[in-house]
């Protein structure tokens, strides 16, 4: 909101004051309302507006350097605290606008109420409003409201119902509602003001062209718009004879602007328009080179092919075609890289997050903090306990605000924090991470035939010669003719799950658990993984109770069980399936 005020203010005080210095005292008053109306659409809609240009930087050989950082990473809690002055800001702004809007409304209200209370008279595109009460004549939309008698009496010149007519027929009080509205919605920012008193004395110019045109006597005006200088104001959304009948109207009417100077004045408001635009809205970016790009692809393969190499290390690995025929027998290392690509891969689990330790001040802040709880290694711990964390290692920390509808009777805290100590985060990290391959020996059956979209390989993994886990192939659940269910369909595996969950303590923000599991040929569910920011204590928890699960109904292409992989997400707690 602060950017877009700012931007707007300085777009709208720069054309204004561009306009005063090169438009205003020329004779080309249909483009100077154009730009007036366009400065005030412009200005408003240039916060929105980001035009983003991409550089290129030059390559660079950069050395990989250590930041040193004192007193460790700190971790902002966001207090849940009420902003009172910024509340009273917004009910003062309220009440000033609300004010200027009813004010408007009244005003129109009452033009119209004028309108269509009094004699009316259809005098060429416009109607005449015949008023009781002296008045000089006023406009607002289609109506000229006049005095009654002075009509009647035919006292009201010619020049006058020209001038009027102009305001009519070139809808000025369009002009005025606008510029009236930014100001009640913007009624803090003084800028609105001047443009309106612009837009108002260019309408004049434009009547008073018009009339100078159509009567051919200038200095008749002239006296005629001085001797009615006097005259009481009337609203101010209607234009009038009256306003402004100052030195710029009386000298504007005997005054010419050549074509060339006009033309000249419109063309240096291009180069102005352009770089307000690529001060206001353009956004530099930088773009590594071509160069820098395809060294870190580079970088990034080599690193890569290091951490598979590691992986797999001293495996033996064993590669037959769907026919059982031994197609490779080689330790890893003796691989070609081409066999290495063709045969092996490298898959990971998801990266373990890396470790934030606190430091002892943002402990002991939090320790200190009311409605908070704590669990140190998965063991919730108790307020008496809270202090131990100050004399243990903290290797990691995470946890945060805890959302209304994820608070229980036994976990009612606002906030809860996890921490880990550094033996636990490794072995925690290590579990979902491992860097070796778990096995001396893999054996994996390569369908030559299959699609690389399609095909999974068999992958047998053994230590010691003993078979030790086995890899089917795999098929989602799109590709299946038959979708795997549990026994008696959705219902009653929402009902197994909330029968045997246990809600451990200390559950953090949230409370979904992402869950990918397979179920294999015979309908049972192995290779369980969960996901989720609640911690390892509910991620433990999902695992247990679906290892419990009976055997679903397996997943089948034309008529034949298959293994399939199934992802879902769990509602912890509840066991609504998404």
């Amino acid at each position: 909101m602060i950017d877009f005020l700012i931007k707007s203010t300085l777009s709208l005080t720069a054309l204004l004051v561009v306009y005063f210095l090169l438009l205003e005292r020329e004779k080309m008053h249909q483009f100077n309302r154009f730009y007036l109306l366009f400065s005030l659409l412009f200005s408003f809609a240039i916060p929105f507006i980001t035009i983003e240009i991409i550089q290129e930087l030059p390559h660079q050989e950069t050395t990989p350097t250590s930041i040193p950082m004192s007193g460790g990473t700190s971790m902002t809690v966001i207090e849940d605290t009420t902003n009172y002055w910024l509340i009273s800001a917004w009910s003062l702004y309220s009440v000033i606008t609300l004010s200027l809007l009813l004010r408007f409304v009244v005003n129109i209200w009452k033009l119209n109420a004028k309108a269509h209370s009094n004699p009316t008279i259809n005098y060429k595109n416009a109607k005449l409003v015949l008023l009781k009460e002296q008045t000089l004549p006023y406009t607002f939309l289609n109506y000229i409201f006049i005095n009654e008698t002075d009509y009647n009496d035919r006292k009201i010149e010619d020049e006058l119902y020209t001038h009027e007519l102009i305001h009519v027929n070139q809808k000025h009080t369009l002009d005025i509602l606008l510029i009236e509205i930014l100001k009640v919605i913007f009624w803090f920012n003084p800028i609105h003001i001047f443009y309106k008193k612009a837009i108002q004395l260019n309408h004049e110019f434009l009547a008073d062209e018009k009339v100078v045109q159509s009567h051919n006597n200038v200095p008749l005006y002239q006296n005629l718009l001085l001797s009615k200088a006097n005259a009481n104001p009337t609203y101010y959304l209607a234009s009038n004879l009256n306003y402004s009948v100052t030195k710029k109207r009386l000298i504007m009417m005997t005054k010419d602007t050549s074509l060339s100077k006009s033309i000249l004045k419109k063309l240096v408001l291009i180069p102005f328009l352009s770089g307000l635009v690529f001060i206001s809205c353009v956004k530099k970016t930088d773009q590594k080179t071509p160069l820098d790009n395809a060294k870190e692809t580079t970088k990034s393969n080599v690193v890569n092919e290091q951490k598979k190499d590691t992986y797999y290390a001293g495996v033996q690995v064993i590669v037959r075609d769907q026919n059982k025929k031994l197609l490779l027998n080689k330790k890893y290392e003796a691989l070609t890289q081409e066999e290495k690509n063709k045969y092996l891969i490298y898959e990971r689990t998801r990266l373990y997050p890396e470790k934030r330790k606190p430091i002892r001040e943002e402990l002991e802040n939090l320790i200190n903090k009311k409605d908070c709880s704590f669990s140190l290694d998965g063991l919730l711990l108790t307020n008496s306990q809270k202090e131990l964390v100050l004399h243990t290692e903290i290797a990691n920390i995470f946890g945060g605000f805890v959302e209304e509808k994820f608070r229980t009777k036994e976990n009612p805290e606002m906030f809860s924090y996890s921490l880990q100590t550094p033996s636990y985060y490794e072995k925690e990290k290590k579990r979902n991470n491992p860097e070796k391959f778990p096995g001396d020996t893999i054996e994996i059956t390569f369908y030559v035939n299959a699609t690389q979209n399609q095909k999974k390989e068999e992958i047998i993994t053994k230590v010691n010669g003993k078979e030790t886990e086995k890899k089917e192939q795999l098929y989602n659940t799109a590709e299946l003719t038959e979708k795997p269910e549990f026994p008696g369909g959705d219902g009653k595996f929402e009902e197994f799950f909330n029968k045997n969950i246990k809600k451990p303590k200390g559950l953090l923000e949230s409370n979904e658990v992402n869950i990918t599991f397979q179920i294999e040929k015979d309908g049972s569910l192995s290779n369980i993984r969960t996901q989720s920011n609640t911690g390892h204590i509910v991620n433990e928890e999902v695992v247990r109770v679906l290892e419990l699960s009976p055997k679903w109904k397996p997943g089948e292409i034309n008529y034949k069980a298959v293994t399939v992989l199934y992802n879902t997400n769990l509602a912890f707690g509840s066991g609504k399936k998404h």
